[in-house]
């Protein structure tokens, strides 16, 4: 695919007499790509979910193993695709790429380290301590916060291996999407400022207990992150303002933990040349130039490399190769003909959330898929309606209020934002706890509450005040993208299996949090996905993982379909055909119930826009 460098500033210049005038580029040919120049050991590929890290991860990871040099391929993310998109398995062992000589990959299963670390924690223990204490020490290993340790503990010894050091020209990372990176890359620093002040004997410190052995390695770890020659962070966008904010976002998070030198990629833009005739790709990019010409500051002296919209899935090595070196590859104008399928009602979709008329009505999915704007569209249609409704998200990366753009009567906004719940955490626990101990217990309470273990802990909690309000009105939670989600859910299912312990031989009635997820009249799932192979596979992945967790998904929505727009373009004509298989997919191997949004012309901000993204150009909410 085309990639395009920018030079900057004449790029900006450029652009500020005409917002929707040309972007000044240079196509890059092979070498020509700024983020791939003059390398150190260590890439990373982060940003906001969906705008293609791991294309971009795997492109880079073939260009260089092509160029004869040891490449090591790394995936960090929960939700990993790695292996997808070579089309083989991958797992928790470096694996090579058998069709891409000197090419290896890893994926860092979360669930798998994590049940390592707990065999590495309580083998030595078994048999040697009661069956009791046995017990208790796993039920202390059974959180979010073990899994994310055990990620973690995998990740630095990447960093610090001299083996691996030794044996790869390049080591690039596929991180999971924008929180749950910056999460992981705060631990560095996090981990080793907590080993190195003496903390750990405090209560909910049990998953640390094996960190203390590693103190070096940590160490290690923070310098070569925070040194340029080693590290480099390229952060990737979709030239859309709201995910050009992230990336803004996301640079500053990066630089206030010592990653000041970072590159931008703006993937997915789609070229002048398809605009012609066809009034919604007009749109997409006159959206998409003027997302670029109002880029946030802080990005505009980044060094940028624009990537161009593939007409494919971007899925084997073909199309991988050409994303880095060519143009777009050629669209077959015989496949152009298909027609635009017959889908199930959105409106009638929402007509089986109402109910009784209260609920919790959460969105899941692959970070990127949509899941902020459906909860807002769904808010903002129940509100419409009459019902009241609190609409909150626990996406660290969402943008709710500049997705709705206006107040409505009946409909209530909030965010659970981590650092804030653990500063009321804190402060709830020293002002109960702390409040009988004398000087040298609330120093160590103190001590205790810095253990990054203490957001984990801080989040369940508004999580399950929010799954409490859903009681007497409707409460429709956006969630952070799928890894992170998972944590969150584990981390209530550990406190439903902890309560149930305590309540088993009572004859008192309980609810836990958990136990309202699972009920399908109180709490009502929607996955959320595109129509491409990728976010079908990862929301069929994302079901399973909530049927194990006793939670039955109650409808699949696919977003942003370009099948339903009917556009005119041969690209995107072609990436329509191309769903086309998707949406077969999701009525008839995974949704119970399912309906289909169409792309827009106009970015879905403000109430009118979300309005339209139920209800298509007949808006009949002022009827209901």
């Amino acid at each position: 695919m085309a990639s395009f460098a920018v030079p900057i500033l004449s790029w900006i210049i450029a652009l500020v007499g005409d917002p929707y005038g040309p972007v000044p580029v240079n196509i890059n040919q092979g070498n020509n790509v700024l983020f791939l120049k003059e390398l150190p050991q260590f890439l990373f590929f982060t940003g906001k979910g969906g705008v293609g890290k791991t294309s971009l991860a795997c492109a880079c990871a073939i260009t260089l193993a092509d160029q004869d040099k040891r490449v090591l391929l790394v995936s960090t993310d929960p939700a990993s695709n790695v292996g997808q998109v070579f089309g083989i398995p991958i797992g928790n062992v470096i694996t090579p790429v058998t069709a891409v000589p000197h090419l290896f990959a890893l994926e860092i299963d979360p669930q798998a380290a994590a049940q390592l670390y707990r065999d590495r924690l309580t083998g030595p223990v078994r048999g040697v301590l009661p069956d009791a204490v046995v017990k208790s020490i796993e039920e202390q290993l059974s959180g979010a916060c073990t899994t994310e340790i055990a990620a973690f503990d995998e990740f630095t010894g990447l960093l610090t291996n001299d083996a691996i050091l030794h044996d790869y020209a390049h080591i690039i990372f596929d991180t999971a999407p924008t929180g749950h990176t910056i999460r992981m890359l705060q631990l560095p620093g996090a981990w080793s400022g907590f080993l190195e002040n003496g903390k750990g004997d405090a209560s909910c410190l049990g998953p640390l207990a094996g960190l203390e052995k590693q103190r070096e390695q940590y160490h290690a770890a923070v310098e070569a992150l925070a040194d340029p020659a080693r590290t480099r962070m390229i952060l990737v966008a979709r030239a859309q303002n709201a995910a050009l904010r992230e990336a803004a976002r996301t640079h500053q998070e990066l630089a206030s933990i010592g990653f000041t030198h970072q590159y931008l990629v703006v993937n997915g833009v789609l070229p002048e040349s398809e605009i012609a005739g066809d009034p919604l790709a007009a749109a997409v990019w006159k959206r998409e130039q003027s997302a670029l010409a109002d880029m946030p500051a802080i990005l505009r002296d980044a060094p940028t490399d624009l990537v161009a919209l593939q007409p494919f899935n971007l899925v084997g090595l073909h199309p991988l190769r050409a994303l880095l070196s060519t143009g777009p590859l050629p669209v077959n104008a015989a496949q152009l003909p298909f027609e635009v399928p017959s889908v199930p009602s959105l409106p009638a979709l929402i007509d089986t959330l109402v109910g009784n008329g209260h609920g919790l009505i959460m969105t899941m999915g692959k970070g990127g898929v949509g899941k902020t704007t459906a909860a807002a569209a769904i808010a903002v249609e129940l509100a419409s309606r009459g019902y009241a409704v609190h609409l909150t998200t626990s996406d660290p990366a969402a943008h709710l209020i500049e997705t709705l753009a206006a107040s409505l009567d009946n409909l209530s906004v909030s965010r659970i934002d981590p650092h804030v719940e653990t500063e009321r955490y804190r402060q709830q626990v020293m002002a109960s706890k702390g409040k009988e101990l004398d000087a040298q217990g609330r120093a160590l309470l103190e001590e205790d509450l810095r253990s990054p273990c203490t957001e984990e802990i801080a989040v369940f909690q508004a999580f399950s005040r929010v799954i409490r309000e859903a009681g007497k009105k409707f409460v429709v939670m956006d969630t952070a993208p799928t890894g992170h989600t998972l944590l969150l859910l584990d981390a209530t299912g550990a406190y439903h299996r902890e309560i149930a312990r305590q309540m088993a031989k009572t004859n008192v009635h309980f609810t836990t949090p958990m136990m309202q997820l699972q009920d399908p009249a109180q709490t009502k799932v929607l996955i959320i996905t595109l129509a491409e192979t990728t976010p079908v596979l990862e929301a069929a992945g994302l079901q399973a993982d909530l049927r194990r967790a006793g939670i039955e998904p109650w409808a699949w929505i696919i977003n942003n379909s370009l099948a339903m727009a009917n556009p005119g373009s041969p690209l995107l004509r072609q990436r329509a055909r191309n769903e086309l298989s998707q949406i077969d997919d999701v009525a008839t191997r995974y949704a119970q119930r399912w309906a289909v949004i169409p792309l827009q012309a106009e970015d879905p901000v403000g109430l009118v826009r979300l309005r339209k993204l139920i209800h298509g150009d007949h808006d009949d909410h002022g009827k209901r």
